[in-house]
């Protein structure tokens, strides 16, 4: 495994080998995880907050989650080339 991926563990016990898209902090000092399965042809963005001891939990709360798409948002316009959608 490098550095681009994360394995996450389902609450079955099954394995998901996840690509990393983006980290970030907020202005809280929360630290989140943006992942995606590139085996899922929909391109679901998964978020995570992790801690400094690397333990993920999935970000539920819905004012985070409408952050996180937020700067999802603001990452996918500025990776576009000439900043074009």
């Amino acid at each position: 495994m490098d550095n681009t991926q994360l394995t996450i563990i389902d609450e079955n016990g099954n394995e998901y080998v996840m690509q990393i898209l983006l980290t970030f902090d907020d202005d809280k000092n929360n630290h989140f995880v943006l992942v995606y399965d590139p085996e899922d042809e929909e391109g679901n963005v998964y978020a995570y907050l992790y801690d400094d001891e690397g333990n993920l939990n999935e970000v539920e709360d819905p004012d985070m989650v409408e952050m996180c798409a937020e700067v999802l948002s603001a990452f996918e316009e500025e990776e576009e080339p000439d900043g074009k959608a």
